[in-house]
């Protein structure tokens, strides 16, 4: 019946504002899996648990996993679009509830959404940190990370990257896993061409300046414009999906010049093929790249994973190269792309074409952001762990429990007590 009513509400555009509670699952049951994939925040920024999806679906027969989330709309996004079992559960009473009557032993956490730590007050289960990607930037880090029993990451870059970053942090619970997400072979999107394939991907602008890796408003319509005018090339730009909907005048600005560059480029040649490519999987468009143009962002680490034998050029919107060096340890084994260069970018993209001068380096980088984990390795490794950690945490729960029956207190013997 409520399912029903779910239906007739969504036909008229009111379940938003009248289906407030707990749905996609039987209240007395629970969701049955063994691990609850935590996700409390809104639509905009659902591709950090998407990415994840194949993952878990492809799941071994002992660890199961369902999706819990917050958001009413996040809930209706998901619909259809995964096997998993999804739950919607709008407030910590709910949540609470749903945790009590389900049997699950983890709660893994994709971002470092705020509300996370409503999902953490609950001690029995245990609580894993897996992030959406691997990435330089600053965000990849959180002080939250003390917060959970274990933070998975995908190598040495990684445990670098918290170690310079947190004081007092138990580094003993990062636990290398690879990249799984990579793991999954998502089939090409674009054909092979005998062009020179350019892809440009930026990031969007972030939260705050601090963390603005975009250079969509310095030096997107250069690259493009640059990458359209060199010889023989095909070029695709897949912007990250959050500058689609930007509300910065100058990156709105710069995308439709993108836009509008590549649409005129192929009214002159047809047979070009460049593209404009809003949505999809960027995964799938890299086995048939020759060059990636990318920010400070996962997008350029994953192509070194799954392309290290191809070119990449970085952005830096700060000009700021030996900074940059500091911060993002790829940059060494890229091209850099600075407002004190971009007049030349012509001649520097011509090179790139030409002249692949860091074939080594990007081995050496490949092997430092992931462990030289080969591509496949990863999902088994992050199956691996979870079952580690959920019998660990088991183990000392069993402890935790045993002291909490015989008391906490200090055993003091009353003269009446010895007599």
């Amino acid at each position: 019946m409520a399912s029903g009513i779910a239906t007739v509400l969504d036909a008229i555009g009111l379940r938003e504002k009248y289906v407030r509670g707990p749905h996609g699952f039987d209240p007395k049951r629970g969701v049955q899996a063994d691990v609850a994939v935590y996700y409390p925040d809104n639509v905009s920024k659902l591709y950090q648990l998407t990415q994840w999806l194949p993952v878990f679906e492809n799941h071994p027969e002992d660890l199961t996993f369902a999706l819990v989330v917050r958001n009413i709309h996040t809930f209706k996004e998901l619909e259809g679009k995964t096997t998993l079992p999804l739950a919607h559960v709008p407030n910590f009473t709910d949540l609470m509830n749903l945790y009590r009557v389900s049997p699950f032993k983890a709660v893994v956490y994709v971002n470092n959404g705020v509300a996370n730590f409503q999902s953490l007050n609950v001690g029995e289960l245990a609580h894993v940190h897996i992030n959406h990607g691997e990435s330089d930037k600053i965000c990849m880090v959180s002080n939250q990370a003390k917060a959970y029993d274990r933070v998975f990451v995908a190598g040495e870059a990684a445990v670098q990257r918290h170690r310079a970053a947190l004081s007092e942090f138990n580094e003993k619970n990062l636990v290398r896993i690879g990249r799984p997400q990579l793991d999954q072979h998502p089939e090409a999107s674009i054909t092979a061409s005998d062009r020179t394939t350019i892809l440009y991907a930026p990031t969007w602008a972030g939260e705050d300046e601090a963390n603005n890796y975009t250079s969509m408003e310095k030096m997107g319509p250069r690259i493009i414009d640059a990458a359209l005018a060199q010889a023989n090339t095909r070029v695709i730009y897949k912007p990250h999906p959050r500058i689609i909907d930007a509300t910065e005048d100058r990156i709105q600005k710069n995308h439709q010049h993108i836009v509008k560059a590549i649409k005129s480029a192929n009214q002159r040649d047809s047979s070009a093929g460049h593209e404009v490519r809003e949505s999809g999987d960027i995964l799938a468009l890299f086995p048939n790249v020759d060059v990636l143009i990318s920010d400070v962002s996962s997008v350029g680490l994953d192509f070194l994973y799954l392309r290290p034998e191809a070119p990449l050029v970085l952005t830096d919107r700060r000009d700021n190269i030996d900074q940059l060096r500091i911060d993002a340890p790829i940059s060494v084994a890229t091209q850099v792309l600075t407002t004190s260069n971009i007049d030349h970018i012509s001649d520097i993209l011509a090179h790139v074409i030409d002249h692949d001068d860091y074939v080594a380096e990007r081995q050496q980088l490949r092997d430092f952001y992931f462990d030289n984990v080969q591509t496949g390795q990863s999902s088994e490794r992050f199956f691996t762990a979870l079952r580690e950690t959920i019998s660990q945490h088991s183990s000392d729960l069993a402890r935790a429990r045993s002291l909490a029956a015989t008391g906490t207190g200090p055993h003091i013997t009353r003269k009446e007590d010895g007599q």
